[in-house]
C-alpha cells in the first residue's frame, strides 16, 4: 500500500506532517529503506555530539533516538491490536516522560543501533503480512481514529521527522 491511498479519517491532522515527509511511497518498502539507512545515520553521529542538546531543557541527540525507538514499539502495538480487529480504544502516552524514564544517556550508539534494528526488523515482520483489507481497519489511538497502514508510515514519517531535526539543529556545525 501507498501512503498516497490514506484517507483523511486514517489518522488525526497532527501526524499528516511526518506521512508528508515520505513522498509517494510503498509502506513495507520504504521500512526496509529506513532499516538500511537509518543505522548508517546513527553510526556518522560524531561521538562528542551523541549526548549533546543544543538548549537547555532539549533532549539530547541519544534521548531523540531512543523516543524514535519507543514510539515505533507503541505506533506497531496499536497497529497489532487494530490489525486483529480489536475496538478497545487506545491511550496515548506521554512521550516526556517516556524520554524522562528511558535511561537514554548511558545507551551507546551501538546499542542504539542494535535496539532499531531488532524493533524495525518486528515492524516489517508485521506489516509484511498484512492485507489491504487489514491495513485499512481503523482503531481508535489518543481519542482519534487511526488506521492500520497510517501507523506503519507515521513510524516512517516520524523517524524521518526527528532525523531531520537531529540534522538541522543538533549535528550542523
Amino acid at each position: 500500500m501507498k501512503n498516497s491511498e490514506l484517507k483523511k479519517e486514517d489518522f488525526h491532522p497532527f501526524y499528516e506532517p511526518y506521512i508528508a515527509t515520505l513522498g509517494d511511497v510503498e509502506l513495507v518498502e520504504m521500512l526496509r529503506r529506513q532499516l538500511e539507512n537509518f543505522p548508517l545515520f546513527i553510526s556518522s553521529i560524531p561521538k562528542d555530539k551523541f549526548h549533546y542538546s543544543y538548549s537547555v531543557g532539549k533532549w539530547t541527540v541519544a534521548q531523540v533516538l531512543v523516543h524514535i525507538l519507543d514510539a515505533e514499539r507503541v505506533f506497531q502495538y496499536r497497529a497489532l491490536r487494530f490489525a486483529r480487529n480489536d475496538k478497545t480504544s487506545l491511550p496515548g502516552f506521554d512521550q516526556d516522560m517516556f524520554v524522562e524514564e528511558s535511561n537514554a544517556d548511558s545507551w551507546n550508539k551501538e546499542e542504539l543501533i542494535e535496539n532499531y534494528r531488532t524493533i524495525r526488523k518486528s515492524t516489517i515482520a508485521l506489516f509484511e503480512k498484512l492485507s489491504d483489507e487489514t491495513l485499512k481497519r481503523v482503531g481508535i489511538a489518543s481519542d482519534s481514529p487511526m488506521s492500520v497502514a497510517a501507523l506503519g508510515f507515521i513510524c516512517c514519517g516520524h523517524q524521518r521527522h526527528h532525523r531531520n531535526v537531529l540534522r538541522e539543529r543538533y549535528l550542523k556545525d
